[in-house]
């Protein structure tokens, strides 16, 4: 008698073992963060924040980890990471606007085909670039430097900072602005302030490009600082 009841008792034991583990697996379950939500709420940010870019963009997201201990949330808040990427791998940063308050960050592809600057023909250190020395060639930017140029407008009328062989993707830091004022050069220094306007003779204190500050030496003694624009013209505001 003894012996059935104490193997009744290990049997019921078991069975609330059992029934505890399947209890505790069920909440582990409920208090994961399901990725349905978590990623609609990455597609509608990225969708706003992808609206200036070039040419057809597509958007990979990776799921949340399966095993998440996130409790569920309704409610987001996704940014973009300090110094993050526009595009190509980079995060975006998901924050739970509900009472949990969990933040995570998603790793996305974001791929933008668009046509992209490409030398045409060899461009000589020092060359200014004109029209005929571009071409353009469709391609996925994300696999492109950072500062691929892609409007012939940030290129043309600039001076190649080295020489550049032809067939080769144009970036940013190929190219330099050019200097309008040299230093040693004689200027045209035009005063203007309410009402009236002075134009003086000068000579140039340092090279300048368009839209830099540039110090003059008057023909009287006198150094002033203005604006360098084209023409070796330079206009002092009071």
């Amino acid at each position: 008698m003894n012996r059935f009841a104490g193997s009744c008792s290990n049997a019921r034991m078991r069975s609330l073992f059992l029934l505890l583990i399947i209890c505790l697996a069920a909440s582990t379950a409920r208090a994961q963060q399901p990725y349905a939500p978590v990623k609609k709420a990455v597609e509608d940010w990225l969708q706003v924040q992808n609206q200036g870019l070039p040419g057809q963009v597509s958007v990979e997201i990776s799921p949340l980890d399966a095993g998440n201990q996130l409790a569920p949330c309704k409610a987001f808040d996704v940014s973009r990471p300090s110094g993050a990427r526009a595009w190509g791998r980079t995060n975006v940063v998901v924050r739970c606007l509900d009472e949990a308050g969990w933040r995570v960050y998603i790793p996305v592809h974001i791929r933008v085909k668009a046509p992209y600057l490409i030398s045409a023909r060899p461009i000589a250190q020092g060359q200014v670039v004109v029209e005929e020395d571009l071409t353009s060639q469709t391609g996925d930017l994300s696999e492109l430097p950072a500062n691929i140029l892609t409007e012939s407008e940030r290129a043309i009328g600039k001076v190649a900072s080295s020489s550049i062989p032809a067939g080769r993707p144009l970036r940013a830091d190929m190219v330099k602005a050019q200097m309008v004022v040299r230093q040693g050069q004689t200027v045209r220094a035009i005063s203007r302030g309410p009402g009236f306007a002075v134009a003086n003779e000068g000579r140039a204190l340092n090279n300048a490009v368009e839209g830099q500050l540039v110090q003059v030496r008057l023909n009287s003694g006198q150094v002033v600082s203005g604006i360098a624009k084209a023409s070796g013209i330079v206009e002092i505001s009071y």
